[in-house]
């Protein structure tokens, strides 16, 4: 018996009969032979790890664009967040935390420049160019079946794959965010919850360091409920997730009502705030401009390979990008002087 036969042997034995085991994976896009050491999550796992779009995680807008200090969230530092809080919740529910990781380590690496403004710009640009649409989940899974490993892809299993499909709620309204009509695993629907509770949590102290918050504005119900500093707050949404999950994911009515509150105040003083909001504009203009200019200058490309292209870029890439294409430069670079 290999050592990854004795460990699907130890999840038969110790995880919940609601969990997917990864013994009964429903496979690959292309068959492989199974590694005689991982699972196939855990190779899942360390396949989003070294990848090069995990990578360039690090140099990709959260929710501030262009972080510069070192203490400000990016879409690296969410995701491990992500990832650490699903594990949590995996444990704590006897599911495979194998899985939730992979998924929650993937679950984002389609997004786009300058998040969620970038993603919208591109969102439009498809439409006009007669597509469906862009959105980051969808994105992020053409990455890891189409795009990574010069277009090979990673050829991760469906329950990965479908996890990452369904971890973003779109817009939704109020009590609606975190429920799924037809979830491919349970351990899907926690990456999902856990997406929520992380960029709650983060961007809400991101913009009080930021200085876009002050602490006596959050709203009563949250800090009454939920709990005055960070780490309460995660803590009690955790918690209450794993005490009120059983068939469902889901939260308690009163940490759900909390959390709705919490959403709608960021969306009004973060995510809409006049200092946030005027660099969309910005944003549309340069991110517009690299597609265009890459449709006009890559012919053999179609619309589809462009948003492959920038939604690709770092923030730091797409601004040197559009700086190298459409900023003057001195030339000569040393002229003579000859007075």
């Amino acid at each position: 018996m290999t050592i990854r036969e004795e460990w699907e042997a130890t999840e038969a034995q110790i995880l919940s009969p609601r969990a997917c085991p990864a013994a009964r994976t429903k496979g690959r896009l292309r068959e492989e032979p199974p590694c005689p050491l991982r699972t196939c999550f855990q190779r899942d796992r360390d396949r989003v790890i070294h990848s090069k779009a995990f990578r360039r995680l690090k140099h990709k807008t959260q929710v501030l664009l262009l972080p510069e200090g070192d203490h400000l969230r990016t879409r690296l530092t969410h995701t491990l967040e992500v990832s650490q809080i699903a594990r949590t919740i995996s444990r704590a529910l006897r599911l495979n935390e194998d899985l939730t990781e992979a998924i929650a380590l993937a679950h984002d690496l389609g997004h786009t420049p300058f998040g969620h403004m970038g993603e919208r710009v591109l969102n439009r640009l498809a439409r006009e160019a007669g597509l469906e649409g862009f959105h980051h989940a969808q994105q992020s899974l053409r990455v890891v079946d189409h795009l990574e490993k010069g277009g090979k892809g990673l050829n991760l299993t469906w329950e990965v794959r479908m996890g990452i499909l369904q971890h973003s709620k779109g817009q939704v309204r109020v009590g609606e965010g975190f429920a799924l009509e037809s979830p491919s695993s349970l351990e899907a629907w926690v990456v999902r919850v856990s997406d929520s509770i992380a960029y709650l949590n983060h961007d809400l102290d991101d913009a009080l360091r930021a200085r876009l918050l002050r602490e006596e504005e959050i709203p009563d119900v949250v800090t009454r409920r939920l709990g005055k500093t960070h780490g309460e707050r995660i803590c009690r949404m955790v918690e209450d997730v794993v005490a009120s999950s059983g068939e469902e994911i889901r939260f308690g009515a009163e940490v759900l009502e909390s959390m709705e509150a919490l959403r709608a105040f960021l969306l009004e003083r973060v995510y809409a705030a006049p200092p946030v909001k005027a660099e969309e504009p910005k944003v549309a203009f340069l991110v517009e401009t690299l597609f265009r200019r890459c449709l006009k200058t890559n012919p053999q490309w179609g619309p589809r390979q462009v948003l492959d292209h920038i939604s690709g870029m770092t923030d730091r890439y797409a601004l040197q990008v559009f700086e190298r294409e459409n900023v003057p430069r001195p030339w000569p670079e040393n002229p003579i002087v000859n007075w």
